[in-house]
Order: C-alpha cells, then structure tokens, then sequence
C-alpha cells in the first residue's frame, strides 16, 4: 500500500497517523483506537491498562542510567470531531479520513482531518516504540471522548498514574507552551411546541445559510467568522415580522464545539409575499456578506421552493423561539485583563434543532473566570425562561489554574532556548483541555501542554503544518533527555 506521508520526518509519528486515519473514530465510537493502541502495547511488549470507562495507560521503563529521572506522562486523546461538507458523502463511524499533502500542510478531503489529536496520540506511540531515545520512566495516557465531554478524563480514577509530570499533547501552535485553559459548560434550551395546521394561500421554501468556514468555538471564537445559526434566526426574524413568514422545521449546526458553518429551516410565506421576500433575502445576502467579507468570502444566504410541510410550529412558540436565538448571547464575552489577547469569557450557539414536537438549542459556554461563567449563565437563564423554554446545565469541566512557577515550564523554556535560539511563548488557551481535570484527581501532578501548529481545528478545513510536527518531536525527545532526577 502506497504511503500517502512516504518521506515526511519523522517517520515514525507519521506512519502512526497514517494508520490513526484509517480508524473511524468520532467521539463516543473510539472502539477501534482503544484496539489499535491496545495491540501496539501487546506488540512492543510494553505493560497496559485499559480503565473501567476505556481510557488506556501505556508503560515504557527508563532507559538505562535514567531510572531516577521523574516519570513523564504523554497525554492525548482517541477520539477525533465529526465535521464534514454537505456535499461530502462521508460515514465518521464506517468510513476512513482521506489525507491528503497540500503545499506545507497536511489536509483531508472534505471533512475535518483528527489531527486534534491523532498527532499528539502518534507522537506518543512513537516515543514508546523508540529505541533510540534516553528517557526516564514514560507512561502514556490515551483518553476517550474528549471532544464531547471529557468522559475519559472524568471518569479518570486515582492511583493508576505513577509519573510525576503530565505533558499533554493537545495544543496547537508550535513555539508555544500552554500552562492554563477555561473551564466550561453546556447551556441547553428546550421549546416545546404544538403542530398546527399550514394556512392556505402559502408556498413553501427551504432557506439555507452555507459556506461559512466554522471552527474551534474556543480557539476560533475570537477570528470574527460567521454563526450561521444567527444569521438564520436574524433573517427568520426579520421575514416573520415584517412578512408573516411562519416556522415548520429548523436544522442548524451539529456539534456543541464548533462554530456552526450550515443552518437550514423549511418555512411558508404568504402568496402576497412571495416577492418581496425573495427580494429582502437578496438584499439581506448582500448585508451579511458585506459584513463578514474579510472572513466568510463563500457565504451564501438562499431561498428555494419546497415541498409543502404537513404541519407547522404554533405561532406563539415560533415568535419566542426566533426572539430568543436572536438575542442569545454569543462569541466572545470578555476579554482576559491579566493576558492581553487571550479571551476570558465566549458563547457558541451551536445547535438549533427541531423533531418530535421539540426545538433544542445548544450552546457551549466558555470562560477562565468561574463567576464570569455563572453570569453568563444567568444570561442565558434569563433569555430562555423568558421565552418560556426550559433551560438546564450539564457537561461542567473545571478550567486550570497557570501556574508560572511550574519546574517543567522552567526547564522546557531553557531547552527551547538552546535548541532554537529564542524563548517559547508561555500562555493559556480559551479551550477545554484535559489537565484541569485530570489535575482535579492527581493535584501533585506538574503540568504543561504543547504540540505542532494545527490550524481551523473542528472544521473541514483543518490542516496540521508539516515542518512544525518535526519541530514537535525533536522538542519533546531533547526535553525527555533532560528531566530531572527525582529529589
């Protein structure tokens, strides 16, 4: 089978991630990695443990003369975001990642790549299959369902962790070290709605809302792009009052962690009306467009004719459904005072989604701050229970704390700055990452995150930069070299 990653360094981490594509691994069917790292470990006849929630623990002993050396934990996680073009005929659960080299990036066709963090996971089987590298004791900790909820991580129990430091190998820009990241929470809204008959004198149509380049709702927040659940709910708004447009189904974004890029609703509009609003959808195209044109360019606002819905929403529940997603808080909140350009507080309406005489929206909440996330909460109550929604909390996870006093962050700055003549940046990230958790079970654990540049995670368009996945590696095998004994 011709290698697709043939020639690419280091060798080892790319023909683990190569093998990683192949596994259909969307968050919560992480079976087929849970096997892959499995047999690795039986392979290399390395001891391993696979916890009562599906999490694996990989143990390589120290090579000889670092037995003393503090052990290391490599942590990253199996499970990869489901994220794919409508155009794109793709199954997550059956069908495997197509790769591609473009330039210096590596991409996959249509859908989004895993390489959050299928890199982090190959970079750490590569390290304990080596058997050319100095290193005390190594564990390697692979987590399961992080991307919708952390239930790896939560259900991590103490006492099977051994090593001193955790290095987590879910971060995204190289030349960075990551010693903080925002908690978070999922903000969910319930509209129960009664089915009522389609006036007559009506047509049909369907309206979409396409293009938008979506992405991380955390490190992404902040680039300005466009929610197409706003903008749909905006020009529902505008058409339901201004028109007499009425509501039979909506079907806008698809996972709680990425910035919606499509969002559908099939409605009706008087006869009188046709026209005009086939106008105001053209004119209001135009708007957003002019708005979002330094970073939508493939934003498309469009009404076609469809079939007849057999039943539409109630008016009532339609007018406080539309008012309340127009006016849900969203993007970025606050930013941090004590990190200039770090964000502290942000909302992603994620998902608005009707069925079975419900609408369901969901939002995922974000800040570093916890009393800014209790008040963005109260937000959102607010919102929602004056829309006569039922609104309820679930999937909390505690941010982590930076601590700038942190010996591996001393010694990993020294070794960058031997190795590449320069210090490496030291911040925090406006993401859900696995260290806050996991340092709520193991507080004795010192802990940094770092990883190659990968950018527009959670998208189709995520791409993991080539050279910087070597810059990764040789980082992490000098830094391995170059821990401390224990004291």
């Amino acid at each position: 089978m011709t290698k697709i990653f043939q020639g690419l360094k280091p060798e080892s981490v790319w023909n683990h991630f190569e093998e990683i594509c192949r596994i259909p691994r969307p968050s919560k069917f992480e079976k087929g990695m849970i096997e892959y790292v499995v047999n690795f470990a039986v392979k290399n006849k390395l001891e391993h443990i696979v916890d009562e929630v599906g999490n694996v623990i990989i143990r390589k002993p120290a090579t000889p003369g670092m037995e003393n050396r503090m052990g290391v934990i490599l942590q990253g996680h199996l499970d990869m975001v489901p994220q794919k073009n409508k155009d794109v005929d793709h199954d997550f659960e059956k069908d495997s990642i197509k790769p591609r080299i473009e330039g210096e990036w590596v991409k996959a066709t249509g859908t989004t790549l895993g390489s959050d963090n299928g890199i982090g996971v190959a970079t750490a089987l590569a390290v304990l299959e080596a058997e050319d590298l100095q290193h005390g004791p190594v564990e390697a900790l692979f987590t399961i369902d992080e991307e919708t909820g952390m239930t790896g991580a939560f259900g991590l129990k103490p006492g099977l962790l051994k090593g001193d430091i955790l290095m987590n190998l879910d971060s995204e820009d190289e030349g960075e070290l990551f010693i903080g990241c925002a908690g978070g929470t999922n903000a969910n809204a319930v509209f129960k709605y009664e089915e009522v008959d389609v006036p007559s004198n009506c047509s049909a149509f369907h309206i979409a809302v396409k293009g938008l380049k979506g992405g991380h709702s955390g490190v992404d927040i902040s680039l300005g792009r466009g929610n197409s659940n706003k903008i749909l709910f905006r020009f529902l708004w505008l058409a339901s009052n201004k028109y007499g447009l009425r509501l039979a189904d909506v079907d806008g974004g698809s996972l709680r962690n990425a910035i919606p890029r499509e969002s559908f609703a099939n409605v009706v509009i008087p006869d009188k009306n046709v026209e005009a609003v086939k106008k105001e959808i053209q004119e209001f195209e135009k708007t957003v467009k002019k708005e979002l044109s330094a970073v939508e360019p493939d934003l498309s606002v469009t009404m076609e004719p469809a079939e007849m819905p057999a039943k539409l929403i109630d008016e009532l529940t339609e007018d406080n459904l539309i008012c309340a997603v127009y006016a849900c808080p969203n993007y970025v909140i606050r930013m941090s005072n004590e990190m200039p350009g770090l964000v502290e507080t942000s909302s992603n309406l994620a998902i608005v989604k009707s069925g079975d005489k419900e609408i369901k929206v969901h939002c995922l909440l974000r800040s570093s701050v916890d009393s800014a996330k209790e008040d963005l909460k109260n937000m959102m109550s607010c919102v929602f229970d004056l829309a006569g929604a039922e609104i309820y909390f679930d999937g909390e996870y505690p941010g982590w704390k930076p601590n700038p006093d942190s010996p591996i962050l001393n010694e990993m700055k020294t070794v960058y700055e031997k190795m590449y003549g320069k210090i490496p940046k030291v911040v925090a990230i406006h993401a859900g990452l696995e260290c806050g958790l996991i340092g709520g079970v193991y507080p004795n654990l010192d802990m940094i995150s770092f990883g190659p540049t990968i950018r527009f995670p959670h998208s189709p368009d995520e791409m993991v930069n080539i050279e910087t996945v070597k810059k990764f590696w040789d980082y992490l095998v000098e830094t391995l070299k170059n821990i401390p004994a224990k004291k």
